[in-house]
């Protein structure tokens, strides 16, 4: 953590001096992208000079407690259980605030929701998803944009993609990255038999333009028309974008506005943001195997969430936390789950790294 914090200040003092490089103030748009990332970090690293200059400022005050001047002695040994309890809470505060590593403070995202095994009831489960978060976002005071979906007639999704913009968002709702289960009885089930349906959740970050460098020569683009229950312009005009990868294979459709223009900015961003998830998680599965550990190994094939109707039941299988109040969760009151989530890892973080960071 100590390693990140020094890299986040490196990035911030760099910034510090670009928004003051007369080169950079002529340019509008660089001067524009300079203050984007400068204010994105400008509250940690804050936080992080004030721990780095308390750390010096109880150095000294250890070496003037042991010095000869027996009033200095006094106002030193007074002074550093002071320095001490303004350290240790700034130490929880920059825990709290790098909750999700180098990401942590992104404040916008792109969600994916796909449809798993179980078919139509599967896609209905995976709009109940949409909905929760939907709702989540809402009351927390975040904007939510739909970037592409696949309705099916029955009125759920094979996959929808939006992106979500606000103080805190990746923080949260990072932890619902990988598979949720729901055990149900479907509405088209006549002799009452409980189903199990799945659905993937992926949350990425999503990065500026400097972070992930796309030009026209690095991916191809098809145009075809829209497709889909009830579009306006359902096999009407080629305003639908795929955009393909050459380079990591990934491919990205929208279809959902009428301009050919809008679903290629939309299609653009949620491909920066999943090549910059495929790096993150590559550089994470090599330091994974250094450390000889899988732990946050962010792998989405695994189970995290079984949501249980008959029993009116939620339960998160990595924390063991188990909740009895599934319509509410459903209805976007997710904090008991995230909160709980984010006190584990931050209990994580302070058993591996010390209440002071030392």
């Amino acid at each position: 953590m100590r390693k990140l914090l020094d890299e986040k200040l490196a990035q911030f003092e760099k910034l510090e001096r670009q928004m003051v490089d007369p080169d950079v103030l002529a340019d509008s748009d660089k001067m524009a992208q300079v203050a984007r990332q400068y204010g994105s970090l400008a509250k940690l690293c804050g936080k992080y000079r004030r721990f780095l200059q308390l750390n010096k400022e109880i150095d000294e005050a250890k070496e003037l407690a042991g010095g000869s001047d027996p009033e200095m002695r006094e106002l030193a040994t007074m002074e550093i259980p002071e320095l001490k309890s303004e350290r240790e809470t700034l130490w929880n505060e920059l825990l709290d605030m790098t909750i999700g590593g180098a990401d942590a403070n992104r404040t916008s995202c792109i969600m994916e929701i796909r449809a798993g095994t179980g078919g139509d009831e599967a896609a209905l489960f995976a709009r109940d998803l949409f909905e929760m978060y939907k709702h989540y976002c809402d009351d927390r005071g975040w904007k939510t944009e739909l970037m592409s979906a696949s309705p099916t007639e029955m009125g759920g999704f094979k996959e929808i993609v939006f992106g979500v913009e606000g103080e805190g968002c990746f923080r949260e709702l990072q932890f619902e990255s990988g598979g949720h289960r729901v055990q149900r009885v479907p509405e088209t089930e006549a002799k009452g038999r409980i189903h199990t349906s799945a659905a993937t959740v992926a949350v990425m970050a999503e990065p500026e333009d400097v972070e992930v460098n796309l030009s026209p020569d690095d991916y191809r683009i098809d145009r075809f028309c829209s497709s889909g229950p009830g579009g306006q312009h359902v096999n009407k005009t080629a305003s639908a974008i795929r955009l393909t990868h050459f380079e990591t294979g990934i491919v990205v459709s929208c279809q959902d506005e009428k301009s050919q223009h809008k679903n290629l900015a939309k299609a653009l961003r949620v491909l920066k943001s999943r090549i910059y998830e495929t790096k993150r998680l590559e550089e994470q599965k090599r330091r994974a195997e250094e450390r000889l550990s899988q732990t946050g190994s962010g792998d989405r094939s695994e189970r995290i969430r079984t949501y249980n109707f008959p029993e009116n039941r939620v339960t998160d299988h990595r924390i063991g936390l188990t909740l009895y109040k599934l319509d509410s969760i459903l209805a976007g009151n997710l904090s008991p789950v995230i909160d709980a989530l984010i006190d584990y890892e931050r209990q994580e973080l302070r058993s591996s790294f010390g209440v002071e960071g030392e």
